[in-house]
């Protein structure tokens, strides 16, 4: 996975990510840490194109 831009529209990273995964307590599954992580980084509400590298980031980071 890049460790680049994911979300062009709200101009949200990789490493954007990592961080709101980083501030969650927990992770349950990767739907809910999507759920968060769009809150704290708005990825994937411009356009949504990025959904599922957001949701590849998120399970790349989790398994890690």
């Amino acid at each position: 996975m890049s460790t680049g831009m994911i979300c062009n529209c709200k101009q949200v990273s990789y490493a954007d990510v990592e961080n709101a995964l980083h501030q969650m307590d927990k992770f349950d599954d990767v739907l809910s840490a999507f759920d968060e992580v769009q809150k704290i980084t708005h990825c994937s509400t411009g356009c949504g194109g990025c959904h599922d590298k957001i949701m590849d980031a998120i399970s790349e980071i989790m398994m890690g």
